[in-house]
């Protein structure tokens, strides 16, 4: 028998369907179901996804609060399908009076099927090749000054200063600074044959001459 409390906790209820469904439209469907008449439980739809209608019967989930009053108030996330078949992660609520009777249920259908294709073209966009490139790129602008620290860490290695560096590991130096990019900054050239106390025709005689050794990235 409904009582103006049942009425009361319907239109609140009813409010709260209504702007979540509107929140989140062509994505989330929110049904109210009047228990209390089961046969025509629908009371409420927003943004319908499932093509029910006013008045439609109560689902299988209604039908088990209304027999059993110890049912789970809050069901969350199960799994559901819509009609047609797209995959949907529901909850369900149901709202007890101050007798402890479910009166009504709020259901919550979200259509997972957009964000799987959603997900699906990110894992795409995201997708890298395992394969390394040839040479090792950075997407940052080179500066001189990364070059003058490049040079003198590649010396430090070996021991020595840039102005000491044995001719082959000169020539290996620079096909690095080469491949790195660092030739390509205005100045590089001046810059490094500073460093090295060498001509600029000596720069790009080690250019043309083959290293000795396979050029790596320099810490």
């Amino acid at each position: 028998m409904s009582s103006p409390e049942d009425e009361v906790l319907l239109r609140e209820a009813e409010k709260i369907v209504t702007a979540v469904g509107r929140m989140f439209p062509g994505l989330c469907e929110a049904v109210l179901h009047d228990l209390r008449s089961p046969e025509h439980a629908v009371r409420t739809v927003e943004n319908n996804l499932s093509g029910r209608r006013i008045g439609d019967p109560a689902t299988e989930l209604g039908l088990a609060r209304i027999a059993d009053p110890a049912h789970p108030e809050i069901l969350q996330n199960y799994p559901n399908r819509f009609p047609e078949g797209r995959p949907a992660k529901s909850t369900s609520i149901g709202i007890k009076n101050s007798e402890g009777v479910y009166i009504a249920a709020v259901c919550l259908n979200l259509d997972v099927s957009v964000l799987s294709t959603l997900t699906r073209g990110l894992n795409e966009l995201l997708r890298t090749e395992e394969h390394q490139p040839p040479v090792h790129e950075t997407l940052r602008a080179r500066t001189v000054e990364e070059l003058r620290t490049v040079t003198e860490s590649f010396a430090a290695a070996r021991g020595t200063a840039p102005r000491a560096l044995a001719t082959t590991d000169r020539a290996t130096l620079v096909h690095t600074l080469k491949d790195q990019g660092f030739l390509e900054l205005k100045g590089a050239v001046q810059t490094l044959t500073g460093l090295l106390g060498v001509s600029r025709a000596t720069v790009y005689n080690d250019l043309r001459r083959p290293p000795t050794q396979p050029t790596t990235s320099t810490p």
